[in-house]
């Protein structure tokens, strides 16, 4: 093994080298489409079959989707679920996209020495030449989620040991097209040169800064518990806001000898609730105002500074930010069956591929069907379950939140939506409608057992209906649950 004194010294000269060759950026080759990529964790995939994968990819690329970005961790079942994942795109004679992108957070790939590298290097090239391995400047696009305290054996530097042990190791020099999301200051991006080709900011995709703690400051005079109009306005300024990649895409063009592509996060949710005996992660990010509407447009906004788009997530069924079925025969994280067993998030699917569409293109498309998608928590957010029933207890920053029918309508043209959420008086509003998308809400009734309803009409006609069985708005639930319901219904 190679002394630390030496590892250090080519360090040095690693970055020096990348230093001295300025900052120009390294354009890619200007026919680069736009893709749009759903994070696929392979770690859930235990029990998949060929088949299964090609039902999933079917499924993402009929909904706008062009590839899965698979996230691999150092499970047993790893290499057989990645080849399966690669066998089935190849089967179906597809364009679909697959990438790796390692799982570096602890319990992971390890990454202390430089023999752990080896595994990384090793899986990255089997498979940078299968045919629908995602290329980007002829090379294989490779990812990460996290790595940001992996040094390879290399005394603590990041970048020198990053560089030294995958990105310029002998073999791997310009075989890659490195975009990694490592979690750290955007402005150490200069110190990763010879490293990041581009940047996966996977934070982008929540509003991570709109916390409890951080509202009377963010939200100045805003009752958390009477979010009014006002108030509601003031919440969208950071719901889906781009402000944060734009500080992250300035400080990536200062990376010398880096391509600067730059992939953002989308996400539809975000709820978790592990208690200290598993995971011990018990909080929500704010995904009201039509988080995943709004993200969407932020980026087809400024799609001229965004490469590409992942979503976050098809399948992380444990912090409930999934788009994709889950199998009867997929096995779930320890105690998240409480939340996510009868919480199928497809009916996002429909805006998923309304906006991946518009975003690729840059021009938004014709509605062809009328499209209804609503969504909601199961019980109100102040609920509190009774004696030690959920000893999780309430996630944290659940005090953003707000108790209403979030609901999407994709429009042929002009029409009328009655959106319901109980039988009260009060509980039913009917919005005009337009062509195109159109974003509504209405308080959810809690007085007694809310539901959710909605309606679309035109020309006195009824379009669409949609009246979702299993959805309760329960005030006195017997577990904390703050993923969401999600229900959509086509026109004929």
């Amino acid at each position: 093994m190679r002394s630390s004194f030496l590892l250090r010294s080519l360090a040095l000269a690693a970055t020096l080298a990348f230093a001295n060759a300025g900052a120009l950026k390294v354009s890619r080759q200007a026919s680069q489409p736009k893709y749009v990529v759903a994070h696929h964790i392979v770690g859930l995939t235990a029990a998949y079959t060929v088949d299964d994968w090609m039902e999933d990819i079917s499924l993402a690329q009929q909904n706008g989707i062009d590839g899965f970005a698979l996230n691999v961790g150092n499970d047993p079942y790893t290499p057989q679920q990645v080849e399966n994942a690669y066998q089935a795109a190849e089967g179906l004679g597809s364009d679909f996209k697959l990438f790796i992108s390692f799982d570096m957070s602890p319990g992971c790939f390890p990454c202390q020495t430089a023999d752990d590298a080896s595994r990384l290097r090793d899986l990255t090239l089997h498979y940078a030449t299968r045919p629908n391995q995602l290329q980007v400047d002829s090379k294989a696009f490779v990812s990460s989620f996290s790595g940001e305290t992996c040094d390879f054996g290399h005394g603590g530097d990041v970048p020198g040991g990053w560089r030294a042990e995958f990105t310029q190791h002998e073999g791997m020099a310009g075989r890659m097209h490195f975009v990694p999301s490592f979690f750290v200051d955007p402005a150490t991006f200069t110190q990763y040169a010879g490293v990041m080709d581009g940047n996966f900011n996977w934070n982008s995709g929540w509003p991570i800064t709109l916390t409890t703690s951080a509202a009377p400051s963010l939200l100045p005079g805003v009752d958390l518990n009477n979010i009014d109009a006002v108030a509601r306005r003031a919440l969208q300024k950071y719901i889906g806001s781009f402000d944060g990649d734009a500080g992250y895409i300035a400080k990536l063009a200062d990376v010398p000898g880096s391509a600067h592509t730059y992939m953002a996060a989308v996400s539809p949710w975000f709820f978790t609730h592990f208690g200290a005996d598993t995971y011990n992660k018990n909080w929500v990010y704010d995904a009201d105002e039509h988080l995943l509407a709004a993200r969407w447009e932020a980026l087809i906004a400024h799609r001229d500074a965004v490469d590409l788009v992942q979503i976050l997530t098809w399948n992380d069924f444990g912090e409930s930010s999934y788009l994709g079925p889950k199998r009867a025969t997929q096995p779930l994280p320890p105690g998240a069956a409480r939340w996510v067993d009868g919480f199928d998030h497809t009916g996002w699917l429909a805006l998923t591929k309304h906006y991946a569409a518009h975003f690729k293109s840059g021009v938004e498309p014709a509605v062809e069907k009328d499209v209804l998608v609503m969504w909601a928590r199961p019980h109100p957010k102040n609920a509190r379950v009774a004696g030690d029933a959920d000893p999780v207890g309430p996630p944290r920053d659940f005090e953003l939140l707000q108790d209403r029918i979030w609901a999407v309508v994709l429009a042929t043209g002009d029409a009328q939506l009655t959106l319901a959420s109980g039988d009260a008086d009060g509980a039913a509003q009917t919005f005009d409608v337009r062509a195109g998308v159109n974003k509504f809400s209405l308080p959810l009734e809690a007085s007694g057992h809310g539901f959710m309803r909605g309606v679309l009409v035109r020309d006195g006609q009824t379009v669409v209906e949609l009246h979702p069985e299993g959805f309760v708005f329960d005030p006195h639930p017997s577990a904390y649950n703050y993923n969401a319901f999600v229900a959509s219904a086509t026109a004929a």
